[in-house]
């Protein structure tokens, strides 16, 4: 569960990536295709070489959606709505990747935001991250 001090944290994280949300949406993802290659089978029709501008272009997206469904936490449902019907219907992506993406995720802020990522905002975007995945996860059960 997150608390107010987490959301609070979570929203100025949020507010400090949205604008470099291409370039850490890009990094996050070259770790994932570094890190577990299995995940590029869902990119083959894209150049998802590092800092490509299909990669920049879908982590910006990625890194966007989460900020924007960050806006209201408890609404998370509704504000991923067409992201869990798309990824589970149309793209049909392995849940488990989602939480991959998540670590690397963590990691890419721990870089970017270097002595600012404490360990109490760690642990307020792993929860988030966390339930973010599971509401964008929902549709496959």
């Amino acid at each position: 569960m997150l608390s107010p001090k987490d959301k609070k944290l979570i929203l100025e994280i949020c507010t400090r990536v949205t604008p470099v949300a291409e370039r850490i949406g890009a990094d996050a993802l070259n770790r994932l295709f570094v890190v577990f290659p299995g995940a590029k089978t869902y990119f083959s029709h894209l150049d998802i070489s590092a800092d490509s501008a299909h990669l920049r272009s879908h982590g910006g997206k990625i890194v966007l959606a989460i900020a924007e469904a960050a806006q209201d936490i408890s609404k998370l449902n509704e504000t991923l709505a067409d992201l869990q019907t798309l990824h589970a219907y149309q793209l049909r992506i392995d849940p488990g990747k989602f939480k991959l993406f998540s670590h690397c995720m963590l990691i890419t802020l721990a870089c970017y935001l270097q002595d600012d990522f404490t360990e109490e905002i760690h642990a307020a975007m792993d929860k988030y991250l966390s339930a973010f995945t599971a509401v964008l996860a929902e549709k496959y059960r």
